[in-house]
Protein backbone atom coordinates (compact mmCIF):
# COMPACT_ATOMS: atom_id res chain seq x y z
CA UNK A 1 0.00 0.00 0.00
CA UNK A 2 1.50 3.24 -0.82
CA UNK A 3 1.17 6.15 1.71
CA UNK A 4 -1.56 8.79 1.90
CA UNK A 5 1.39 11.12 1.12
CA UNK A 6 2.47 9.32 -2.74
CA UNK A 7 -1.66 9.56 -3.01
CA UNK A 8 -1.98 13.38 -2.12
CA UNK A 9 0.77 14.19 -4.44
CA UNK A 10 -1.66 13.40 -7.07
CA UNK A 11 -3.40 17.21 -6.34
CA UNK A 12 -0.13 19.23 -6.53
CA UNK A 13 -0.12 20.99 -9.49
CA UNK A 14 -3.43 21.15 -10.44
CA UNK A 15 -4.77 24.06 -12.43
CA UNK A 16 -7.76 24.91 -10.26
CA UNK A 17 -6.70 25.78 -6.62
CA UNK A 18 -8.64 23.97 -4.69
CA UNK A 19 -8.78 22.47 -1.15
CA UNK A 20 -7.15 19.24 -2.46
CA UNK A 21 -3.83 21.33 -4.07
CA UNK A 22 -3.50 23.43 -0.66
CA UNK A 23 -3.02 20.58 1.36
CA UNK A 24 -1.23 18.28 -0.87
CA UNK A 25 0.96 21.58 -1.28
CA UNK A 26 1.23 22.03 2.42
CA UNK A 27 2.10 18.19 2.81
CA UNK A 28 5.20 18.31 0.26
CA UNK A 29 6.43 21.91 1.91
CA UNK A 30 6.27 20.52 5.58
CA UNK A 31 9.31 18.59 5.90
CA UNK A 32 8.33 17.09 8.95
CA UNK A 33 4.99 15.52 7.42
CA UNK A 34 4.72 11.63 8.46
CA UNK A 35 5.19 10.95 4.34
CA UNK A 36 5.33 7.16 5.08
CA UNK A 37 1.91 6.92 6.56
CA UNK A 38 -0.94 5.35 5.91
CA UNK A 39 -2.53 5.11 9.14
CA UNK A 40 -5.24 6.90 9.82
CA UNK A 41 -4.66 8.29 13.00
CA UNK A 42 -1.30 8.90 13.07
CA UNK A 43 -1.79 11.33 10.42
CA UNK A 44 -5.06 13.25 11.77
CA UNK A 45 -3.16 13.71 15.27
CA UNK A 46 0.09 15.07 13.15
CA UNK A 47 -2.91 17.36 11.23
CA UNK A 48 -4.70 18.46 14.62
CA UNK A 49 -1.22 19.63 15.90
CA UNK A 50 -0.05 21.31 12.84
CA UNK A 51 -3.02 22.42 10.81
CA UNK A 52 -2.32 24.33 7.90
CA UNK A 53 -5.82 26.29 6.94
CA UNK A 54 -9.02 26.35 9.50
CA UNK A 55 -10.66 22.97 7.42
CA UNK A 56 -7.87 21.11 6.62
CA UNK A 57 -9.13 18.13 9.08
CA UNK A 58 -12.34 18.05 6.83
CA UNK A 59 -10.79 18.07 3.68
CA UNK A 60 -8.03 14.99 4.92
CA UNK A 61 -11.02 12.95 6.61
CA UNK A 62 -12.87 13.27 2.83
CA UNK A 63 -9.57 12.32 1.09
CA UNK A 64 -8.80 9.53 2.89
CA UNK A 65 -12.04 7.90 2.65
CA UNK A 66 -10.90 8.04 -1.48
CA UNK A 67 -7.91 6.94 -0.21
CA UNK A 68 -9.10 4.02 1.26
CA UNK A 69 -10.83 2.95 -1.40
CA UNK A 70 -8.52 3.21 -4.28
CA UNK A 71 -5.76 1.73 -1.94
CA UNK A 72 -7.41 -1.44 -0.79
Amino acid sequence: MRSFYHYMMRYRGNIQADEEKRLAEWMFEDHSFPKQATSYNEISSYLEWNIPFTNALTVFDRLYDAYQIEED
